[in-house]
């Protein structure tokens, strides 16, 4: 996305919903008066989640004012760590991992999915612009490889055809269930049926 395109997205103004006011003040309960800035991590990601998966410009302002601390301070935290989003990504985020264990197991099948379906480079909105993807470094579910993160939903031990299936309900918008896709329960063996009975 162009830096145009992002600075044509950025809202005016923002401010926590009311939901979201309660669990800031949630938040600051966990802090020291003198330490309330301590808590601009999770009113980052607080933020995010509000605002479709991205952080604006207006939502760090808010955030400076609502925890006493410089707008650069707020900025400097958002923009240091991948986590958070500074330009629309889409109501489905798709991350592929690609360190050793997914790209041996197929994630660079998944990457060429993402390109045809969703769109061609990375963060780049997809044309009903609900979904955007991006390579990412180890995701920690190296067992289960190859994997992707869903906005907050791992989906694990894909290949081809379940990738497919699961790209394209996010771009129908009826995002299929998170989770193994060779029926799994975390790290657990895989079932085998022997003689008509189900074994790990």
């Amino acid at each position: 996305m162009s830096l145009k395109k992002v600075h044509d997205n950025q809202p005016k103004d923002f401010k926590f919903t009311d939901g979201n006011l309660k669990k800031a003040e949630e938040i600051l309960k966990r802090y020291p008066e003198k330490n309330k800035k301590s808590a601009v991590m999770p009113f980052l990601y607080l933020a995010q989640k509000q605002n479709s998966n991205w952080i604006p410009l207006a939502a760090m302002k808010y955030i400076a004012k609502f925890l006493s601390m410089p707008y650069i301070s707020v900025y400097e935290v958002a923009t240091f760590y991948s986590m958070y989003n500074l330009a629309p990504v889409g109501k489905h985020f798709i991350q592929v991992c690609t360190t050793t264990p997914c790209l041996i197991r197929g994630a660079d099948k998944i990457v060429k999915l993402c390109k045809e379906k969703i769109s061609p480079n990375e963060n780049e909105l997809s044309q009903k612009g609900n979904c955007s993807w991006m390579e990412v470094e180890c995701l920690g579910a190296c067992v289960n490889a190859p994997m992707i993160q869903i906005n907050d939903d791992y989906y694990e031990d894909l290949d081809e055809k379940s990738a497919t299936e699961i790209l394209n309900s996010l771009i129908k918008d009826k995002p299929l269930k998170p989770g193994s896709y060779r029926e799994r329960k975390n790290t657990a063996p895989e079932k085998k049926t022997i003689n008509g009975e189900n074994h790990a």
